[in-house]
């Protein structure tokens, strides 16, 4: 087995085996390498610069990969299909979207997400897009607390609340008081404007709720 971070372990975990999977953002590959070996019956590792590619090229020398393809590509644009897409260390915006503008979503397709950033934001974006979230999981890499999502196109569009937009299905104790901390702070931060008295309010019963739902899940 290659080692993989955390991160990329959980995300490993979440993809299913004998199908074709696309690896975006690749990055040195190592991902992309355990996939081919354990998983996938191929594997498109893509990235929209040259410099990781050459690192992924070592990668699937070193190892001796024979199915992994690589790709330049921005986002899925140049990938011609997946079952398992897989999008670790990005964005959570950028990572919409990289999902929306997907041109082989089906039913089938599943999309394994790690977002570095604004998690809340892709929760609503892909909910509003007709997705479906399906699990997450928690992942924790040098000192820092992640979530690894899996999704499903369901083609039933909704509006999720903002409690569901922060947390979405992670129960994880930690998580979820990371999450209700950043929201405390940033209420902090608003109380010193008059002008952001309410909008500091709904940030703090956010946090509490979010607090409350950690509680249950010691």
């Amino acid at each position: 087995m290659i080692s993989l971070d955390n991160r990329l372990k959980t995300a490993f975990e979440l993809c299913r085996t004998g199908l074709v999977s696309a690896d975006v953002g690749t990055d040195h590959a190592r991902l992309a390498a355990a996939l081919a070996l354990e998983r996938s019956v191929k594997v498109y590792a893509s990235d929209i610069n040259e410099g990781p590619l050459e690192a992924a090229r070592r990668t699937i020398e070193e190892y001796g990969v024979k199915n992994v393809e690589l790709v330049r590509s921005d986002g899925l644009e140049n990938i011609p299909y997946a079952d398992d897409v897989v999008i670790c260390g990005m964005g959570g915006e950028l990572i919409a979207e990289i999902v929306e503008k997907c041109r082989f979503t089906n039913e089938n397709t599943r999309f394994i997400i790690q977002p570095m950033t604004k998690a809340d934001h892709l929760r609503k974006r892909l909910y509003s897009l007709g997705f479906e979230l399906l699990e997450e999981r928690t992942a924790e890499h040098s000192g820092k607390i992640y979530t690894v999502m899996l999704w499903r196109f369901s083609g039933v569009s909704r509006e999720i609340s903002e409690t569901e937009a922060l947390c979405g299905k992670n129960r994880n104790r930690k998580y979820l008081e990371g999450i209700a901390q950043k929201l405390i702070k940033n209420a902090e931060r608003m109380s010193a404007s008059e002008n952001c008295a309410e909008q500091a309010a709904k940030l703090r019963e956010n946090a509490a709720a979010i607090l409350k739902m950690a509680e249950e899940h010691k």
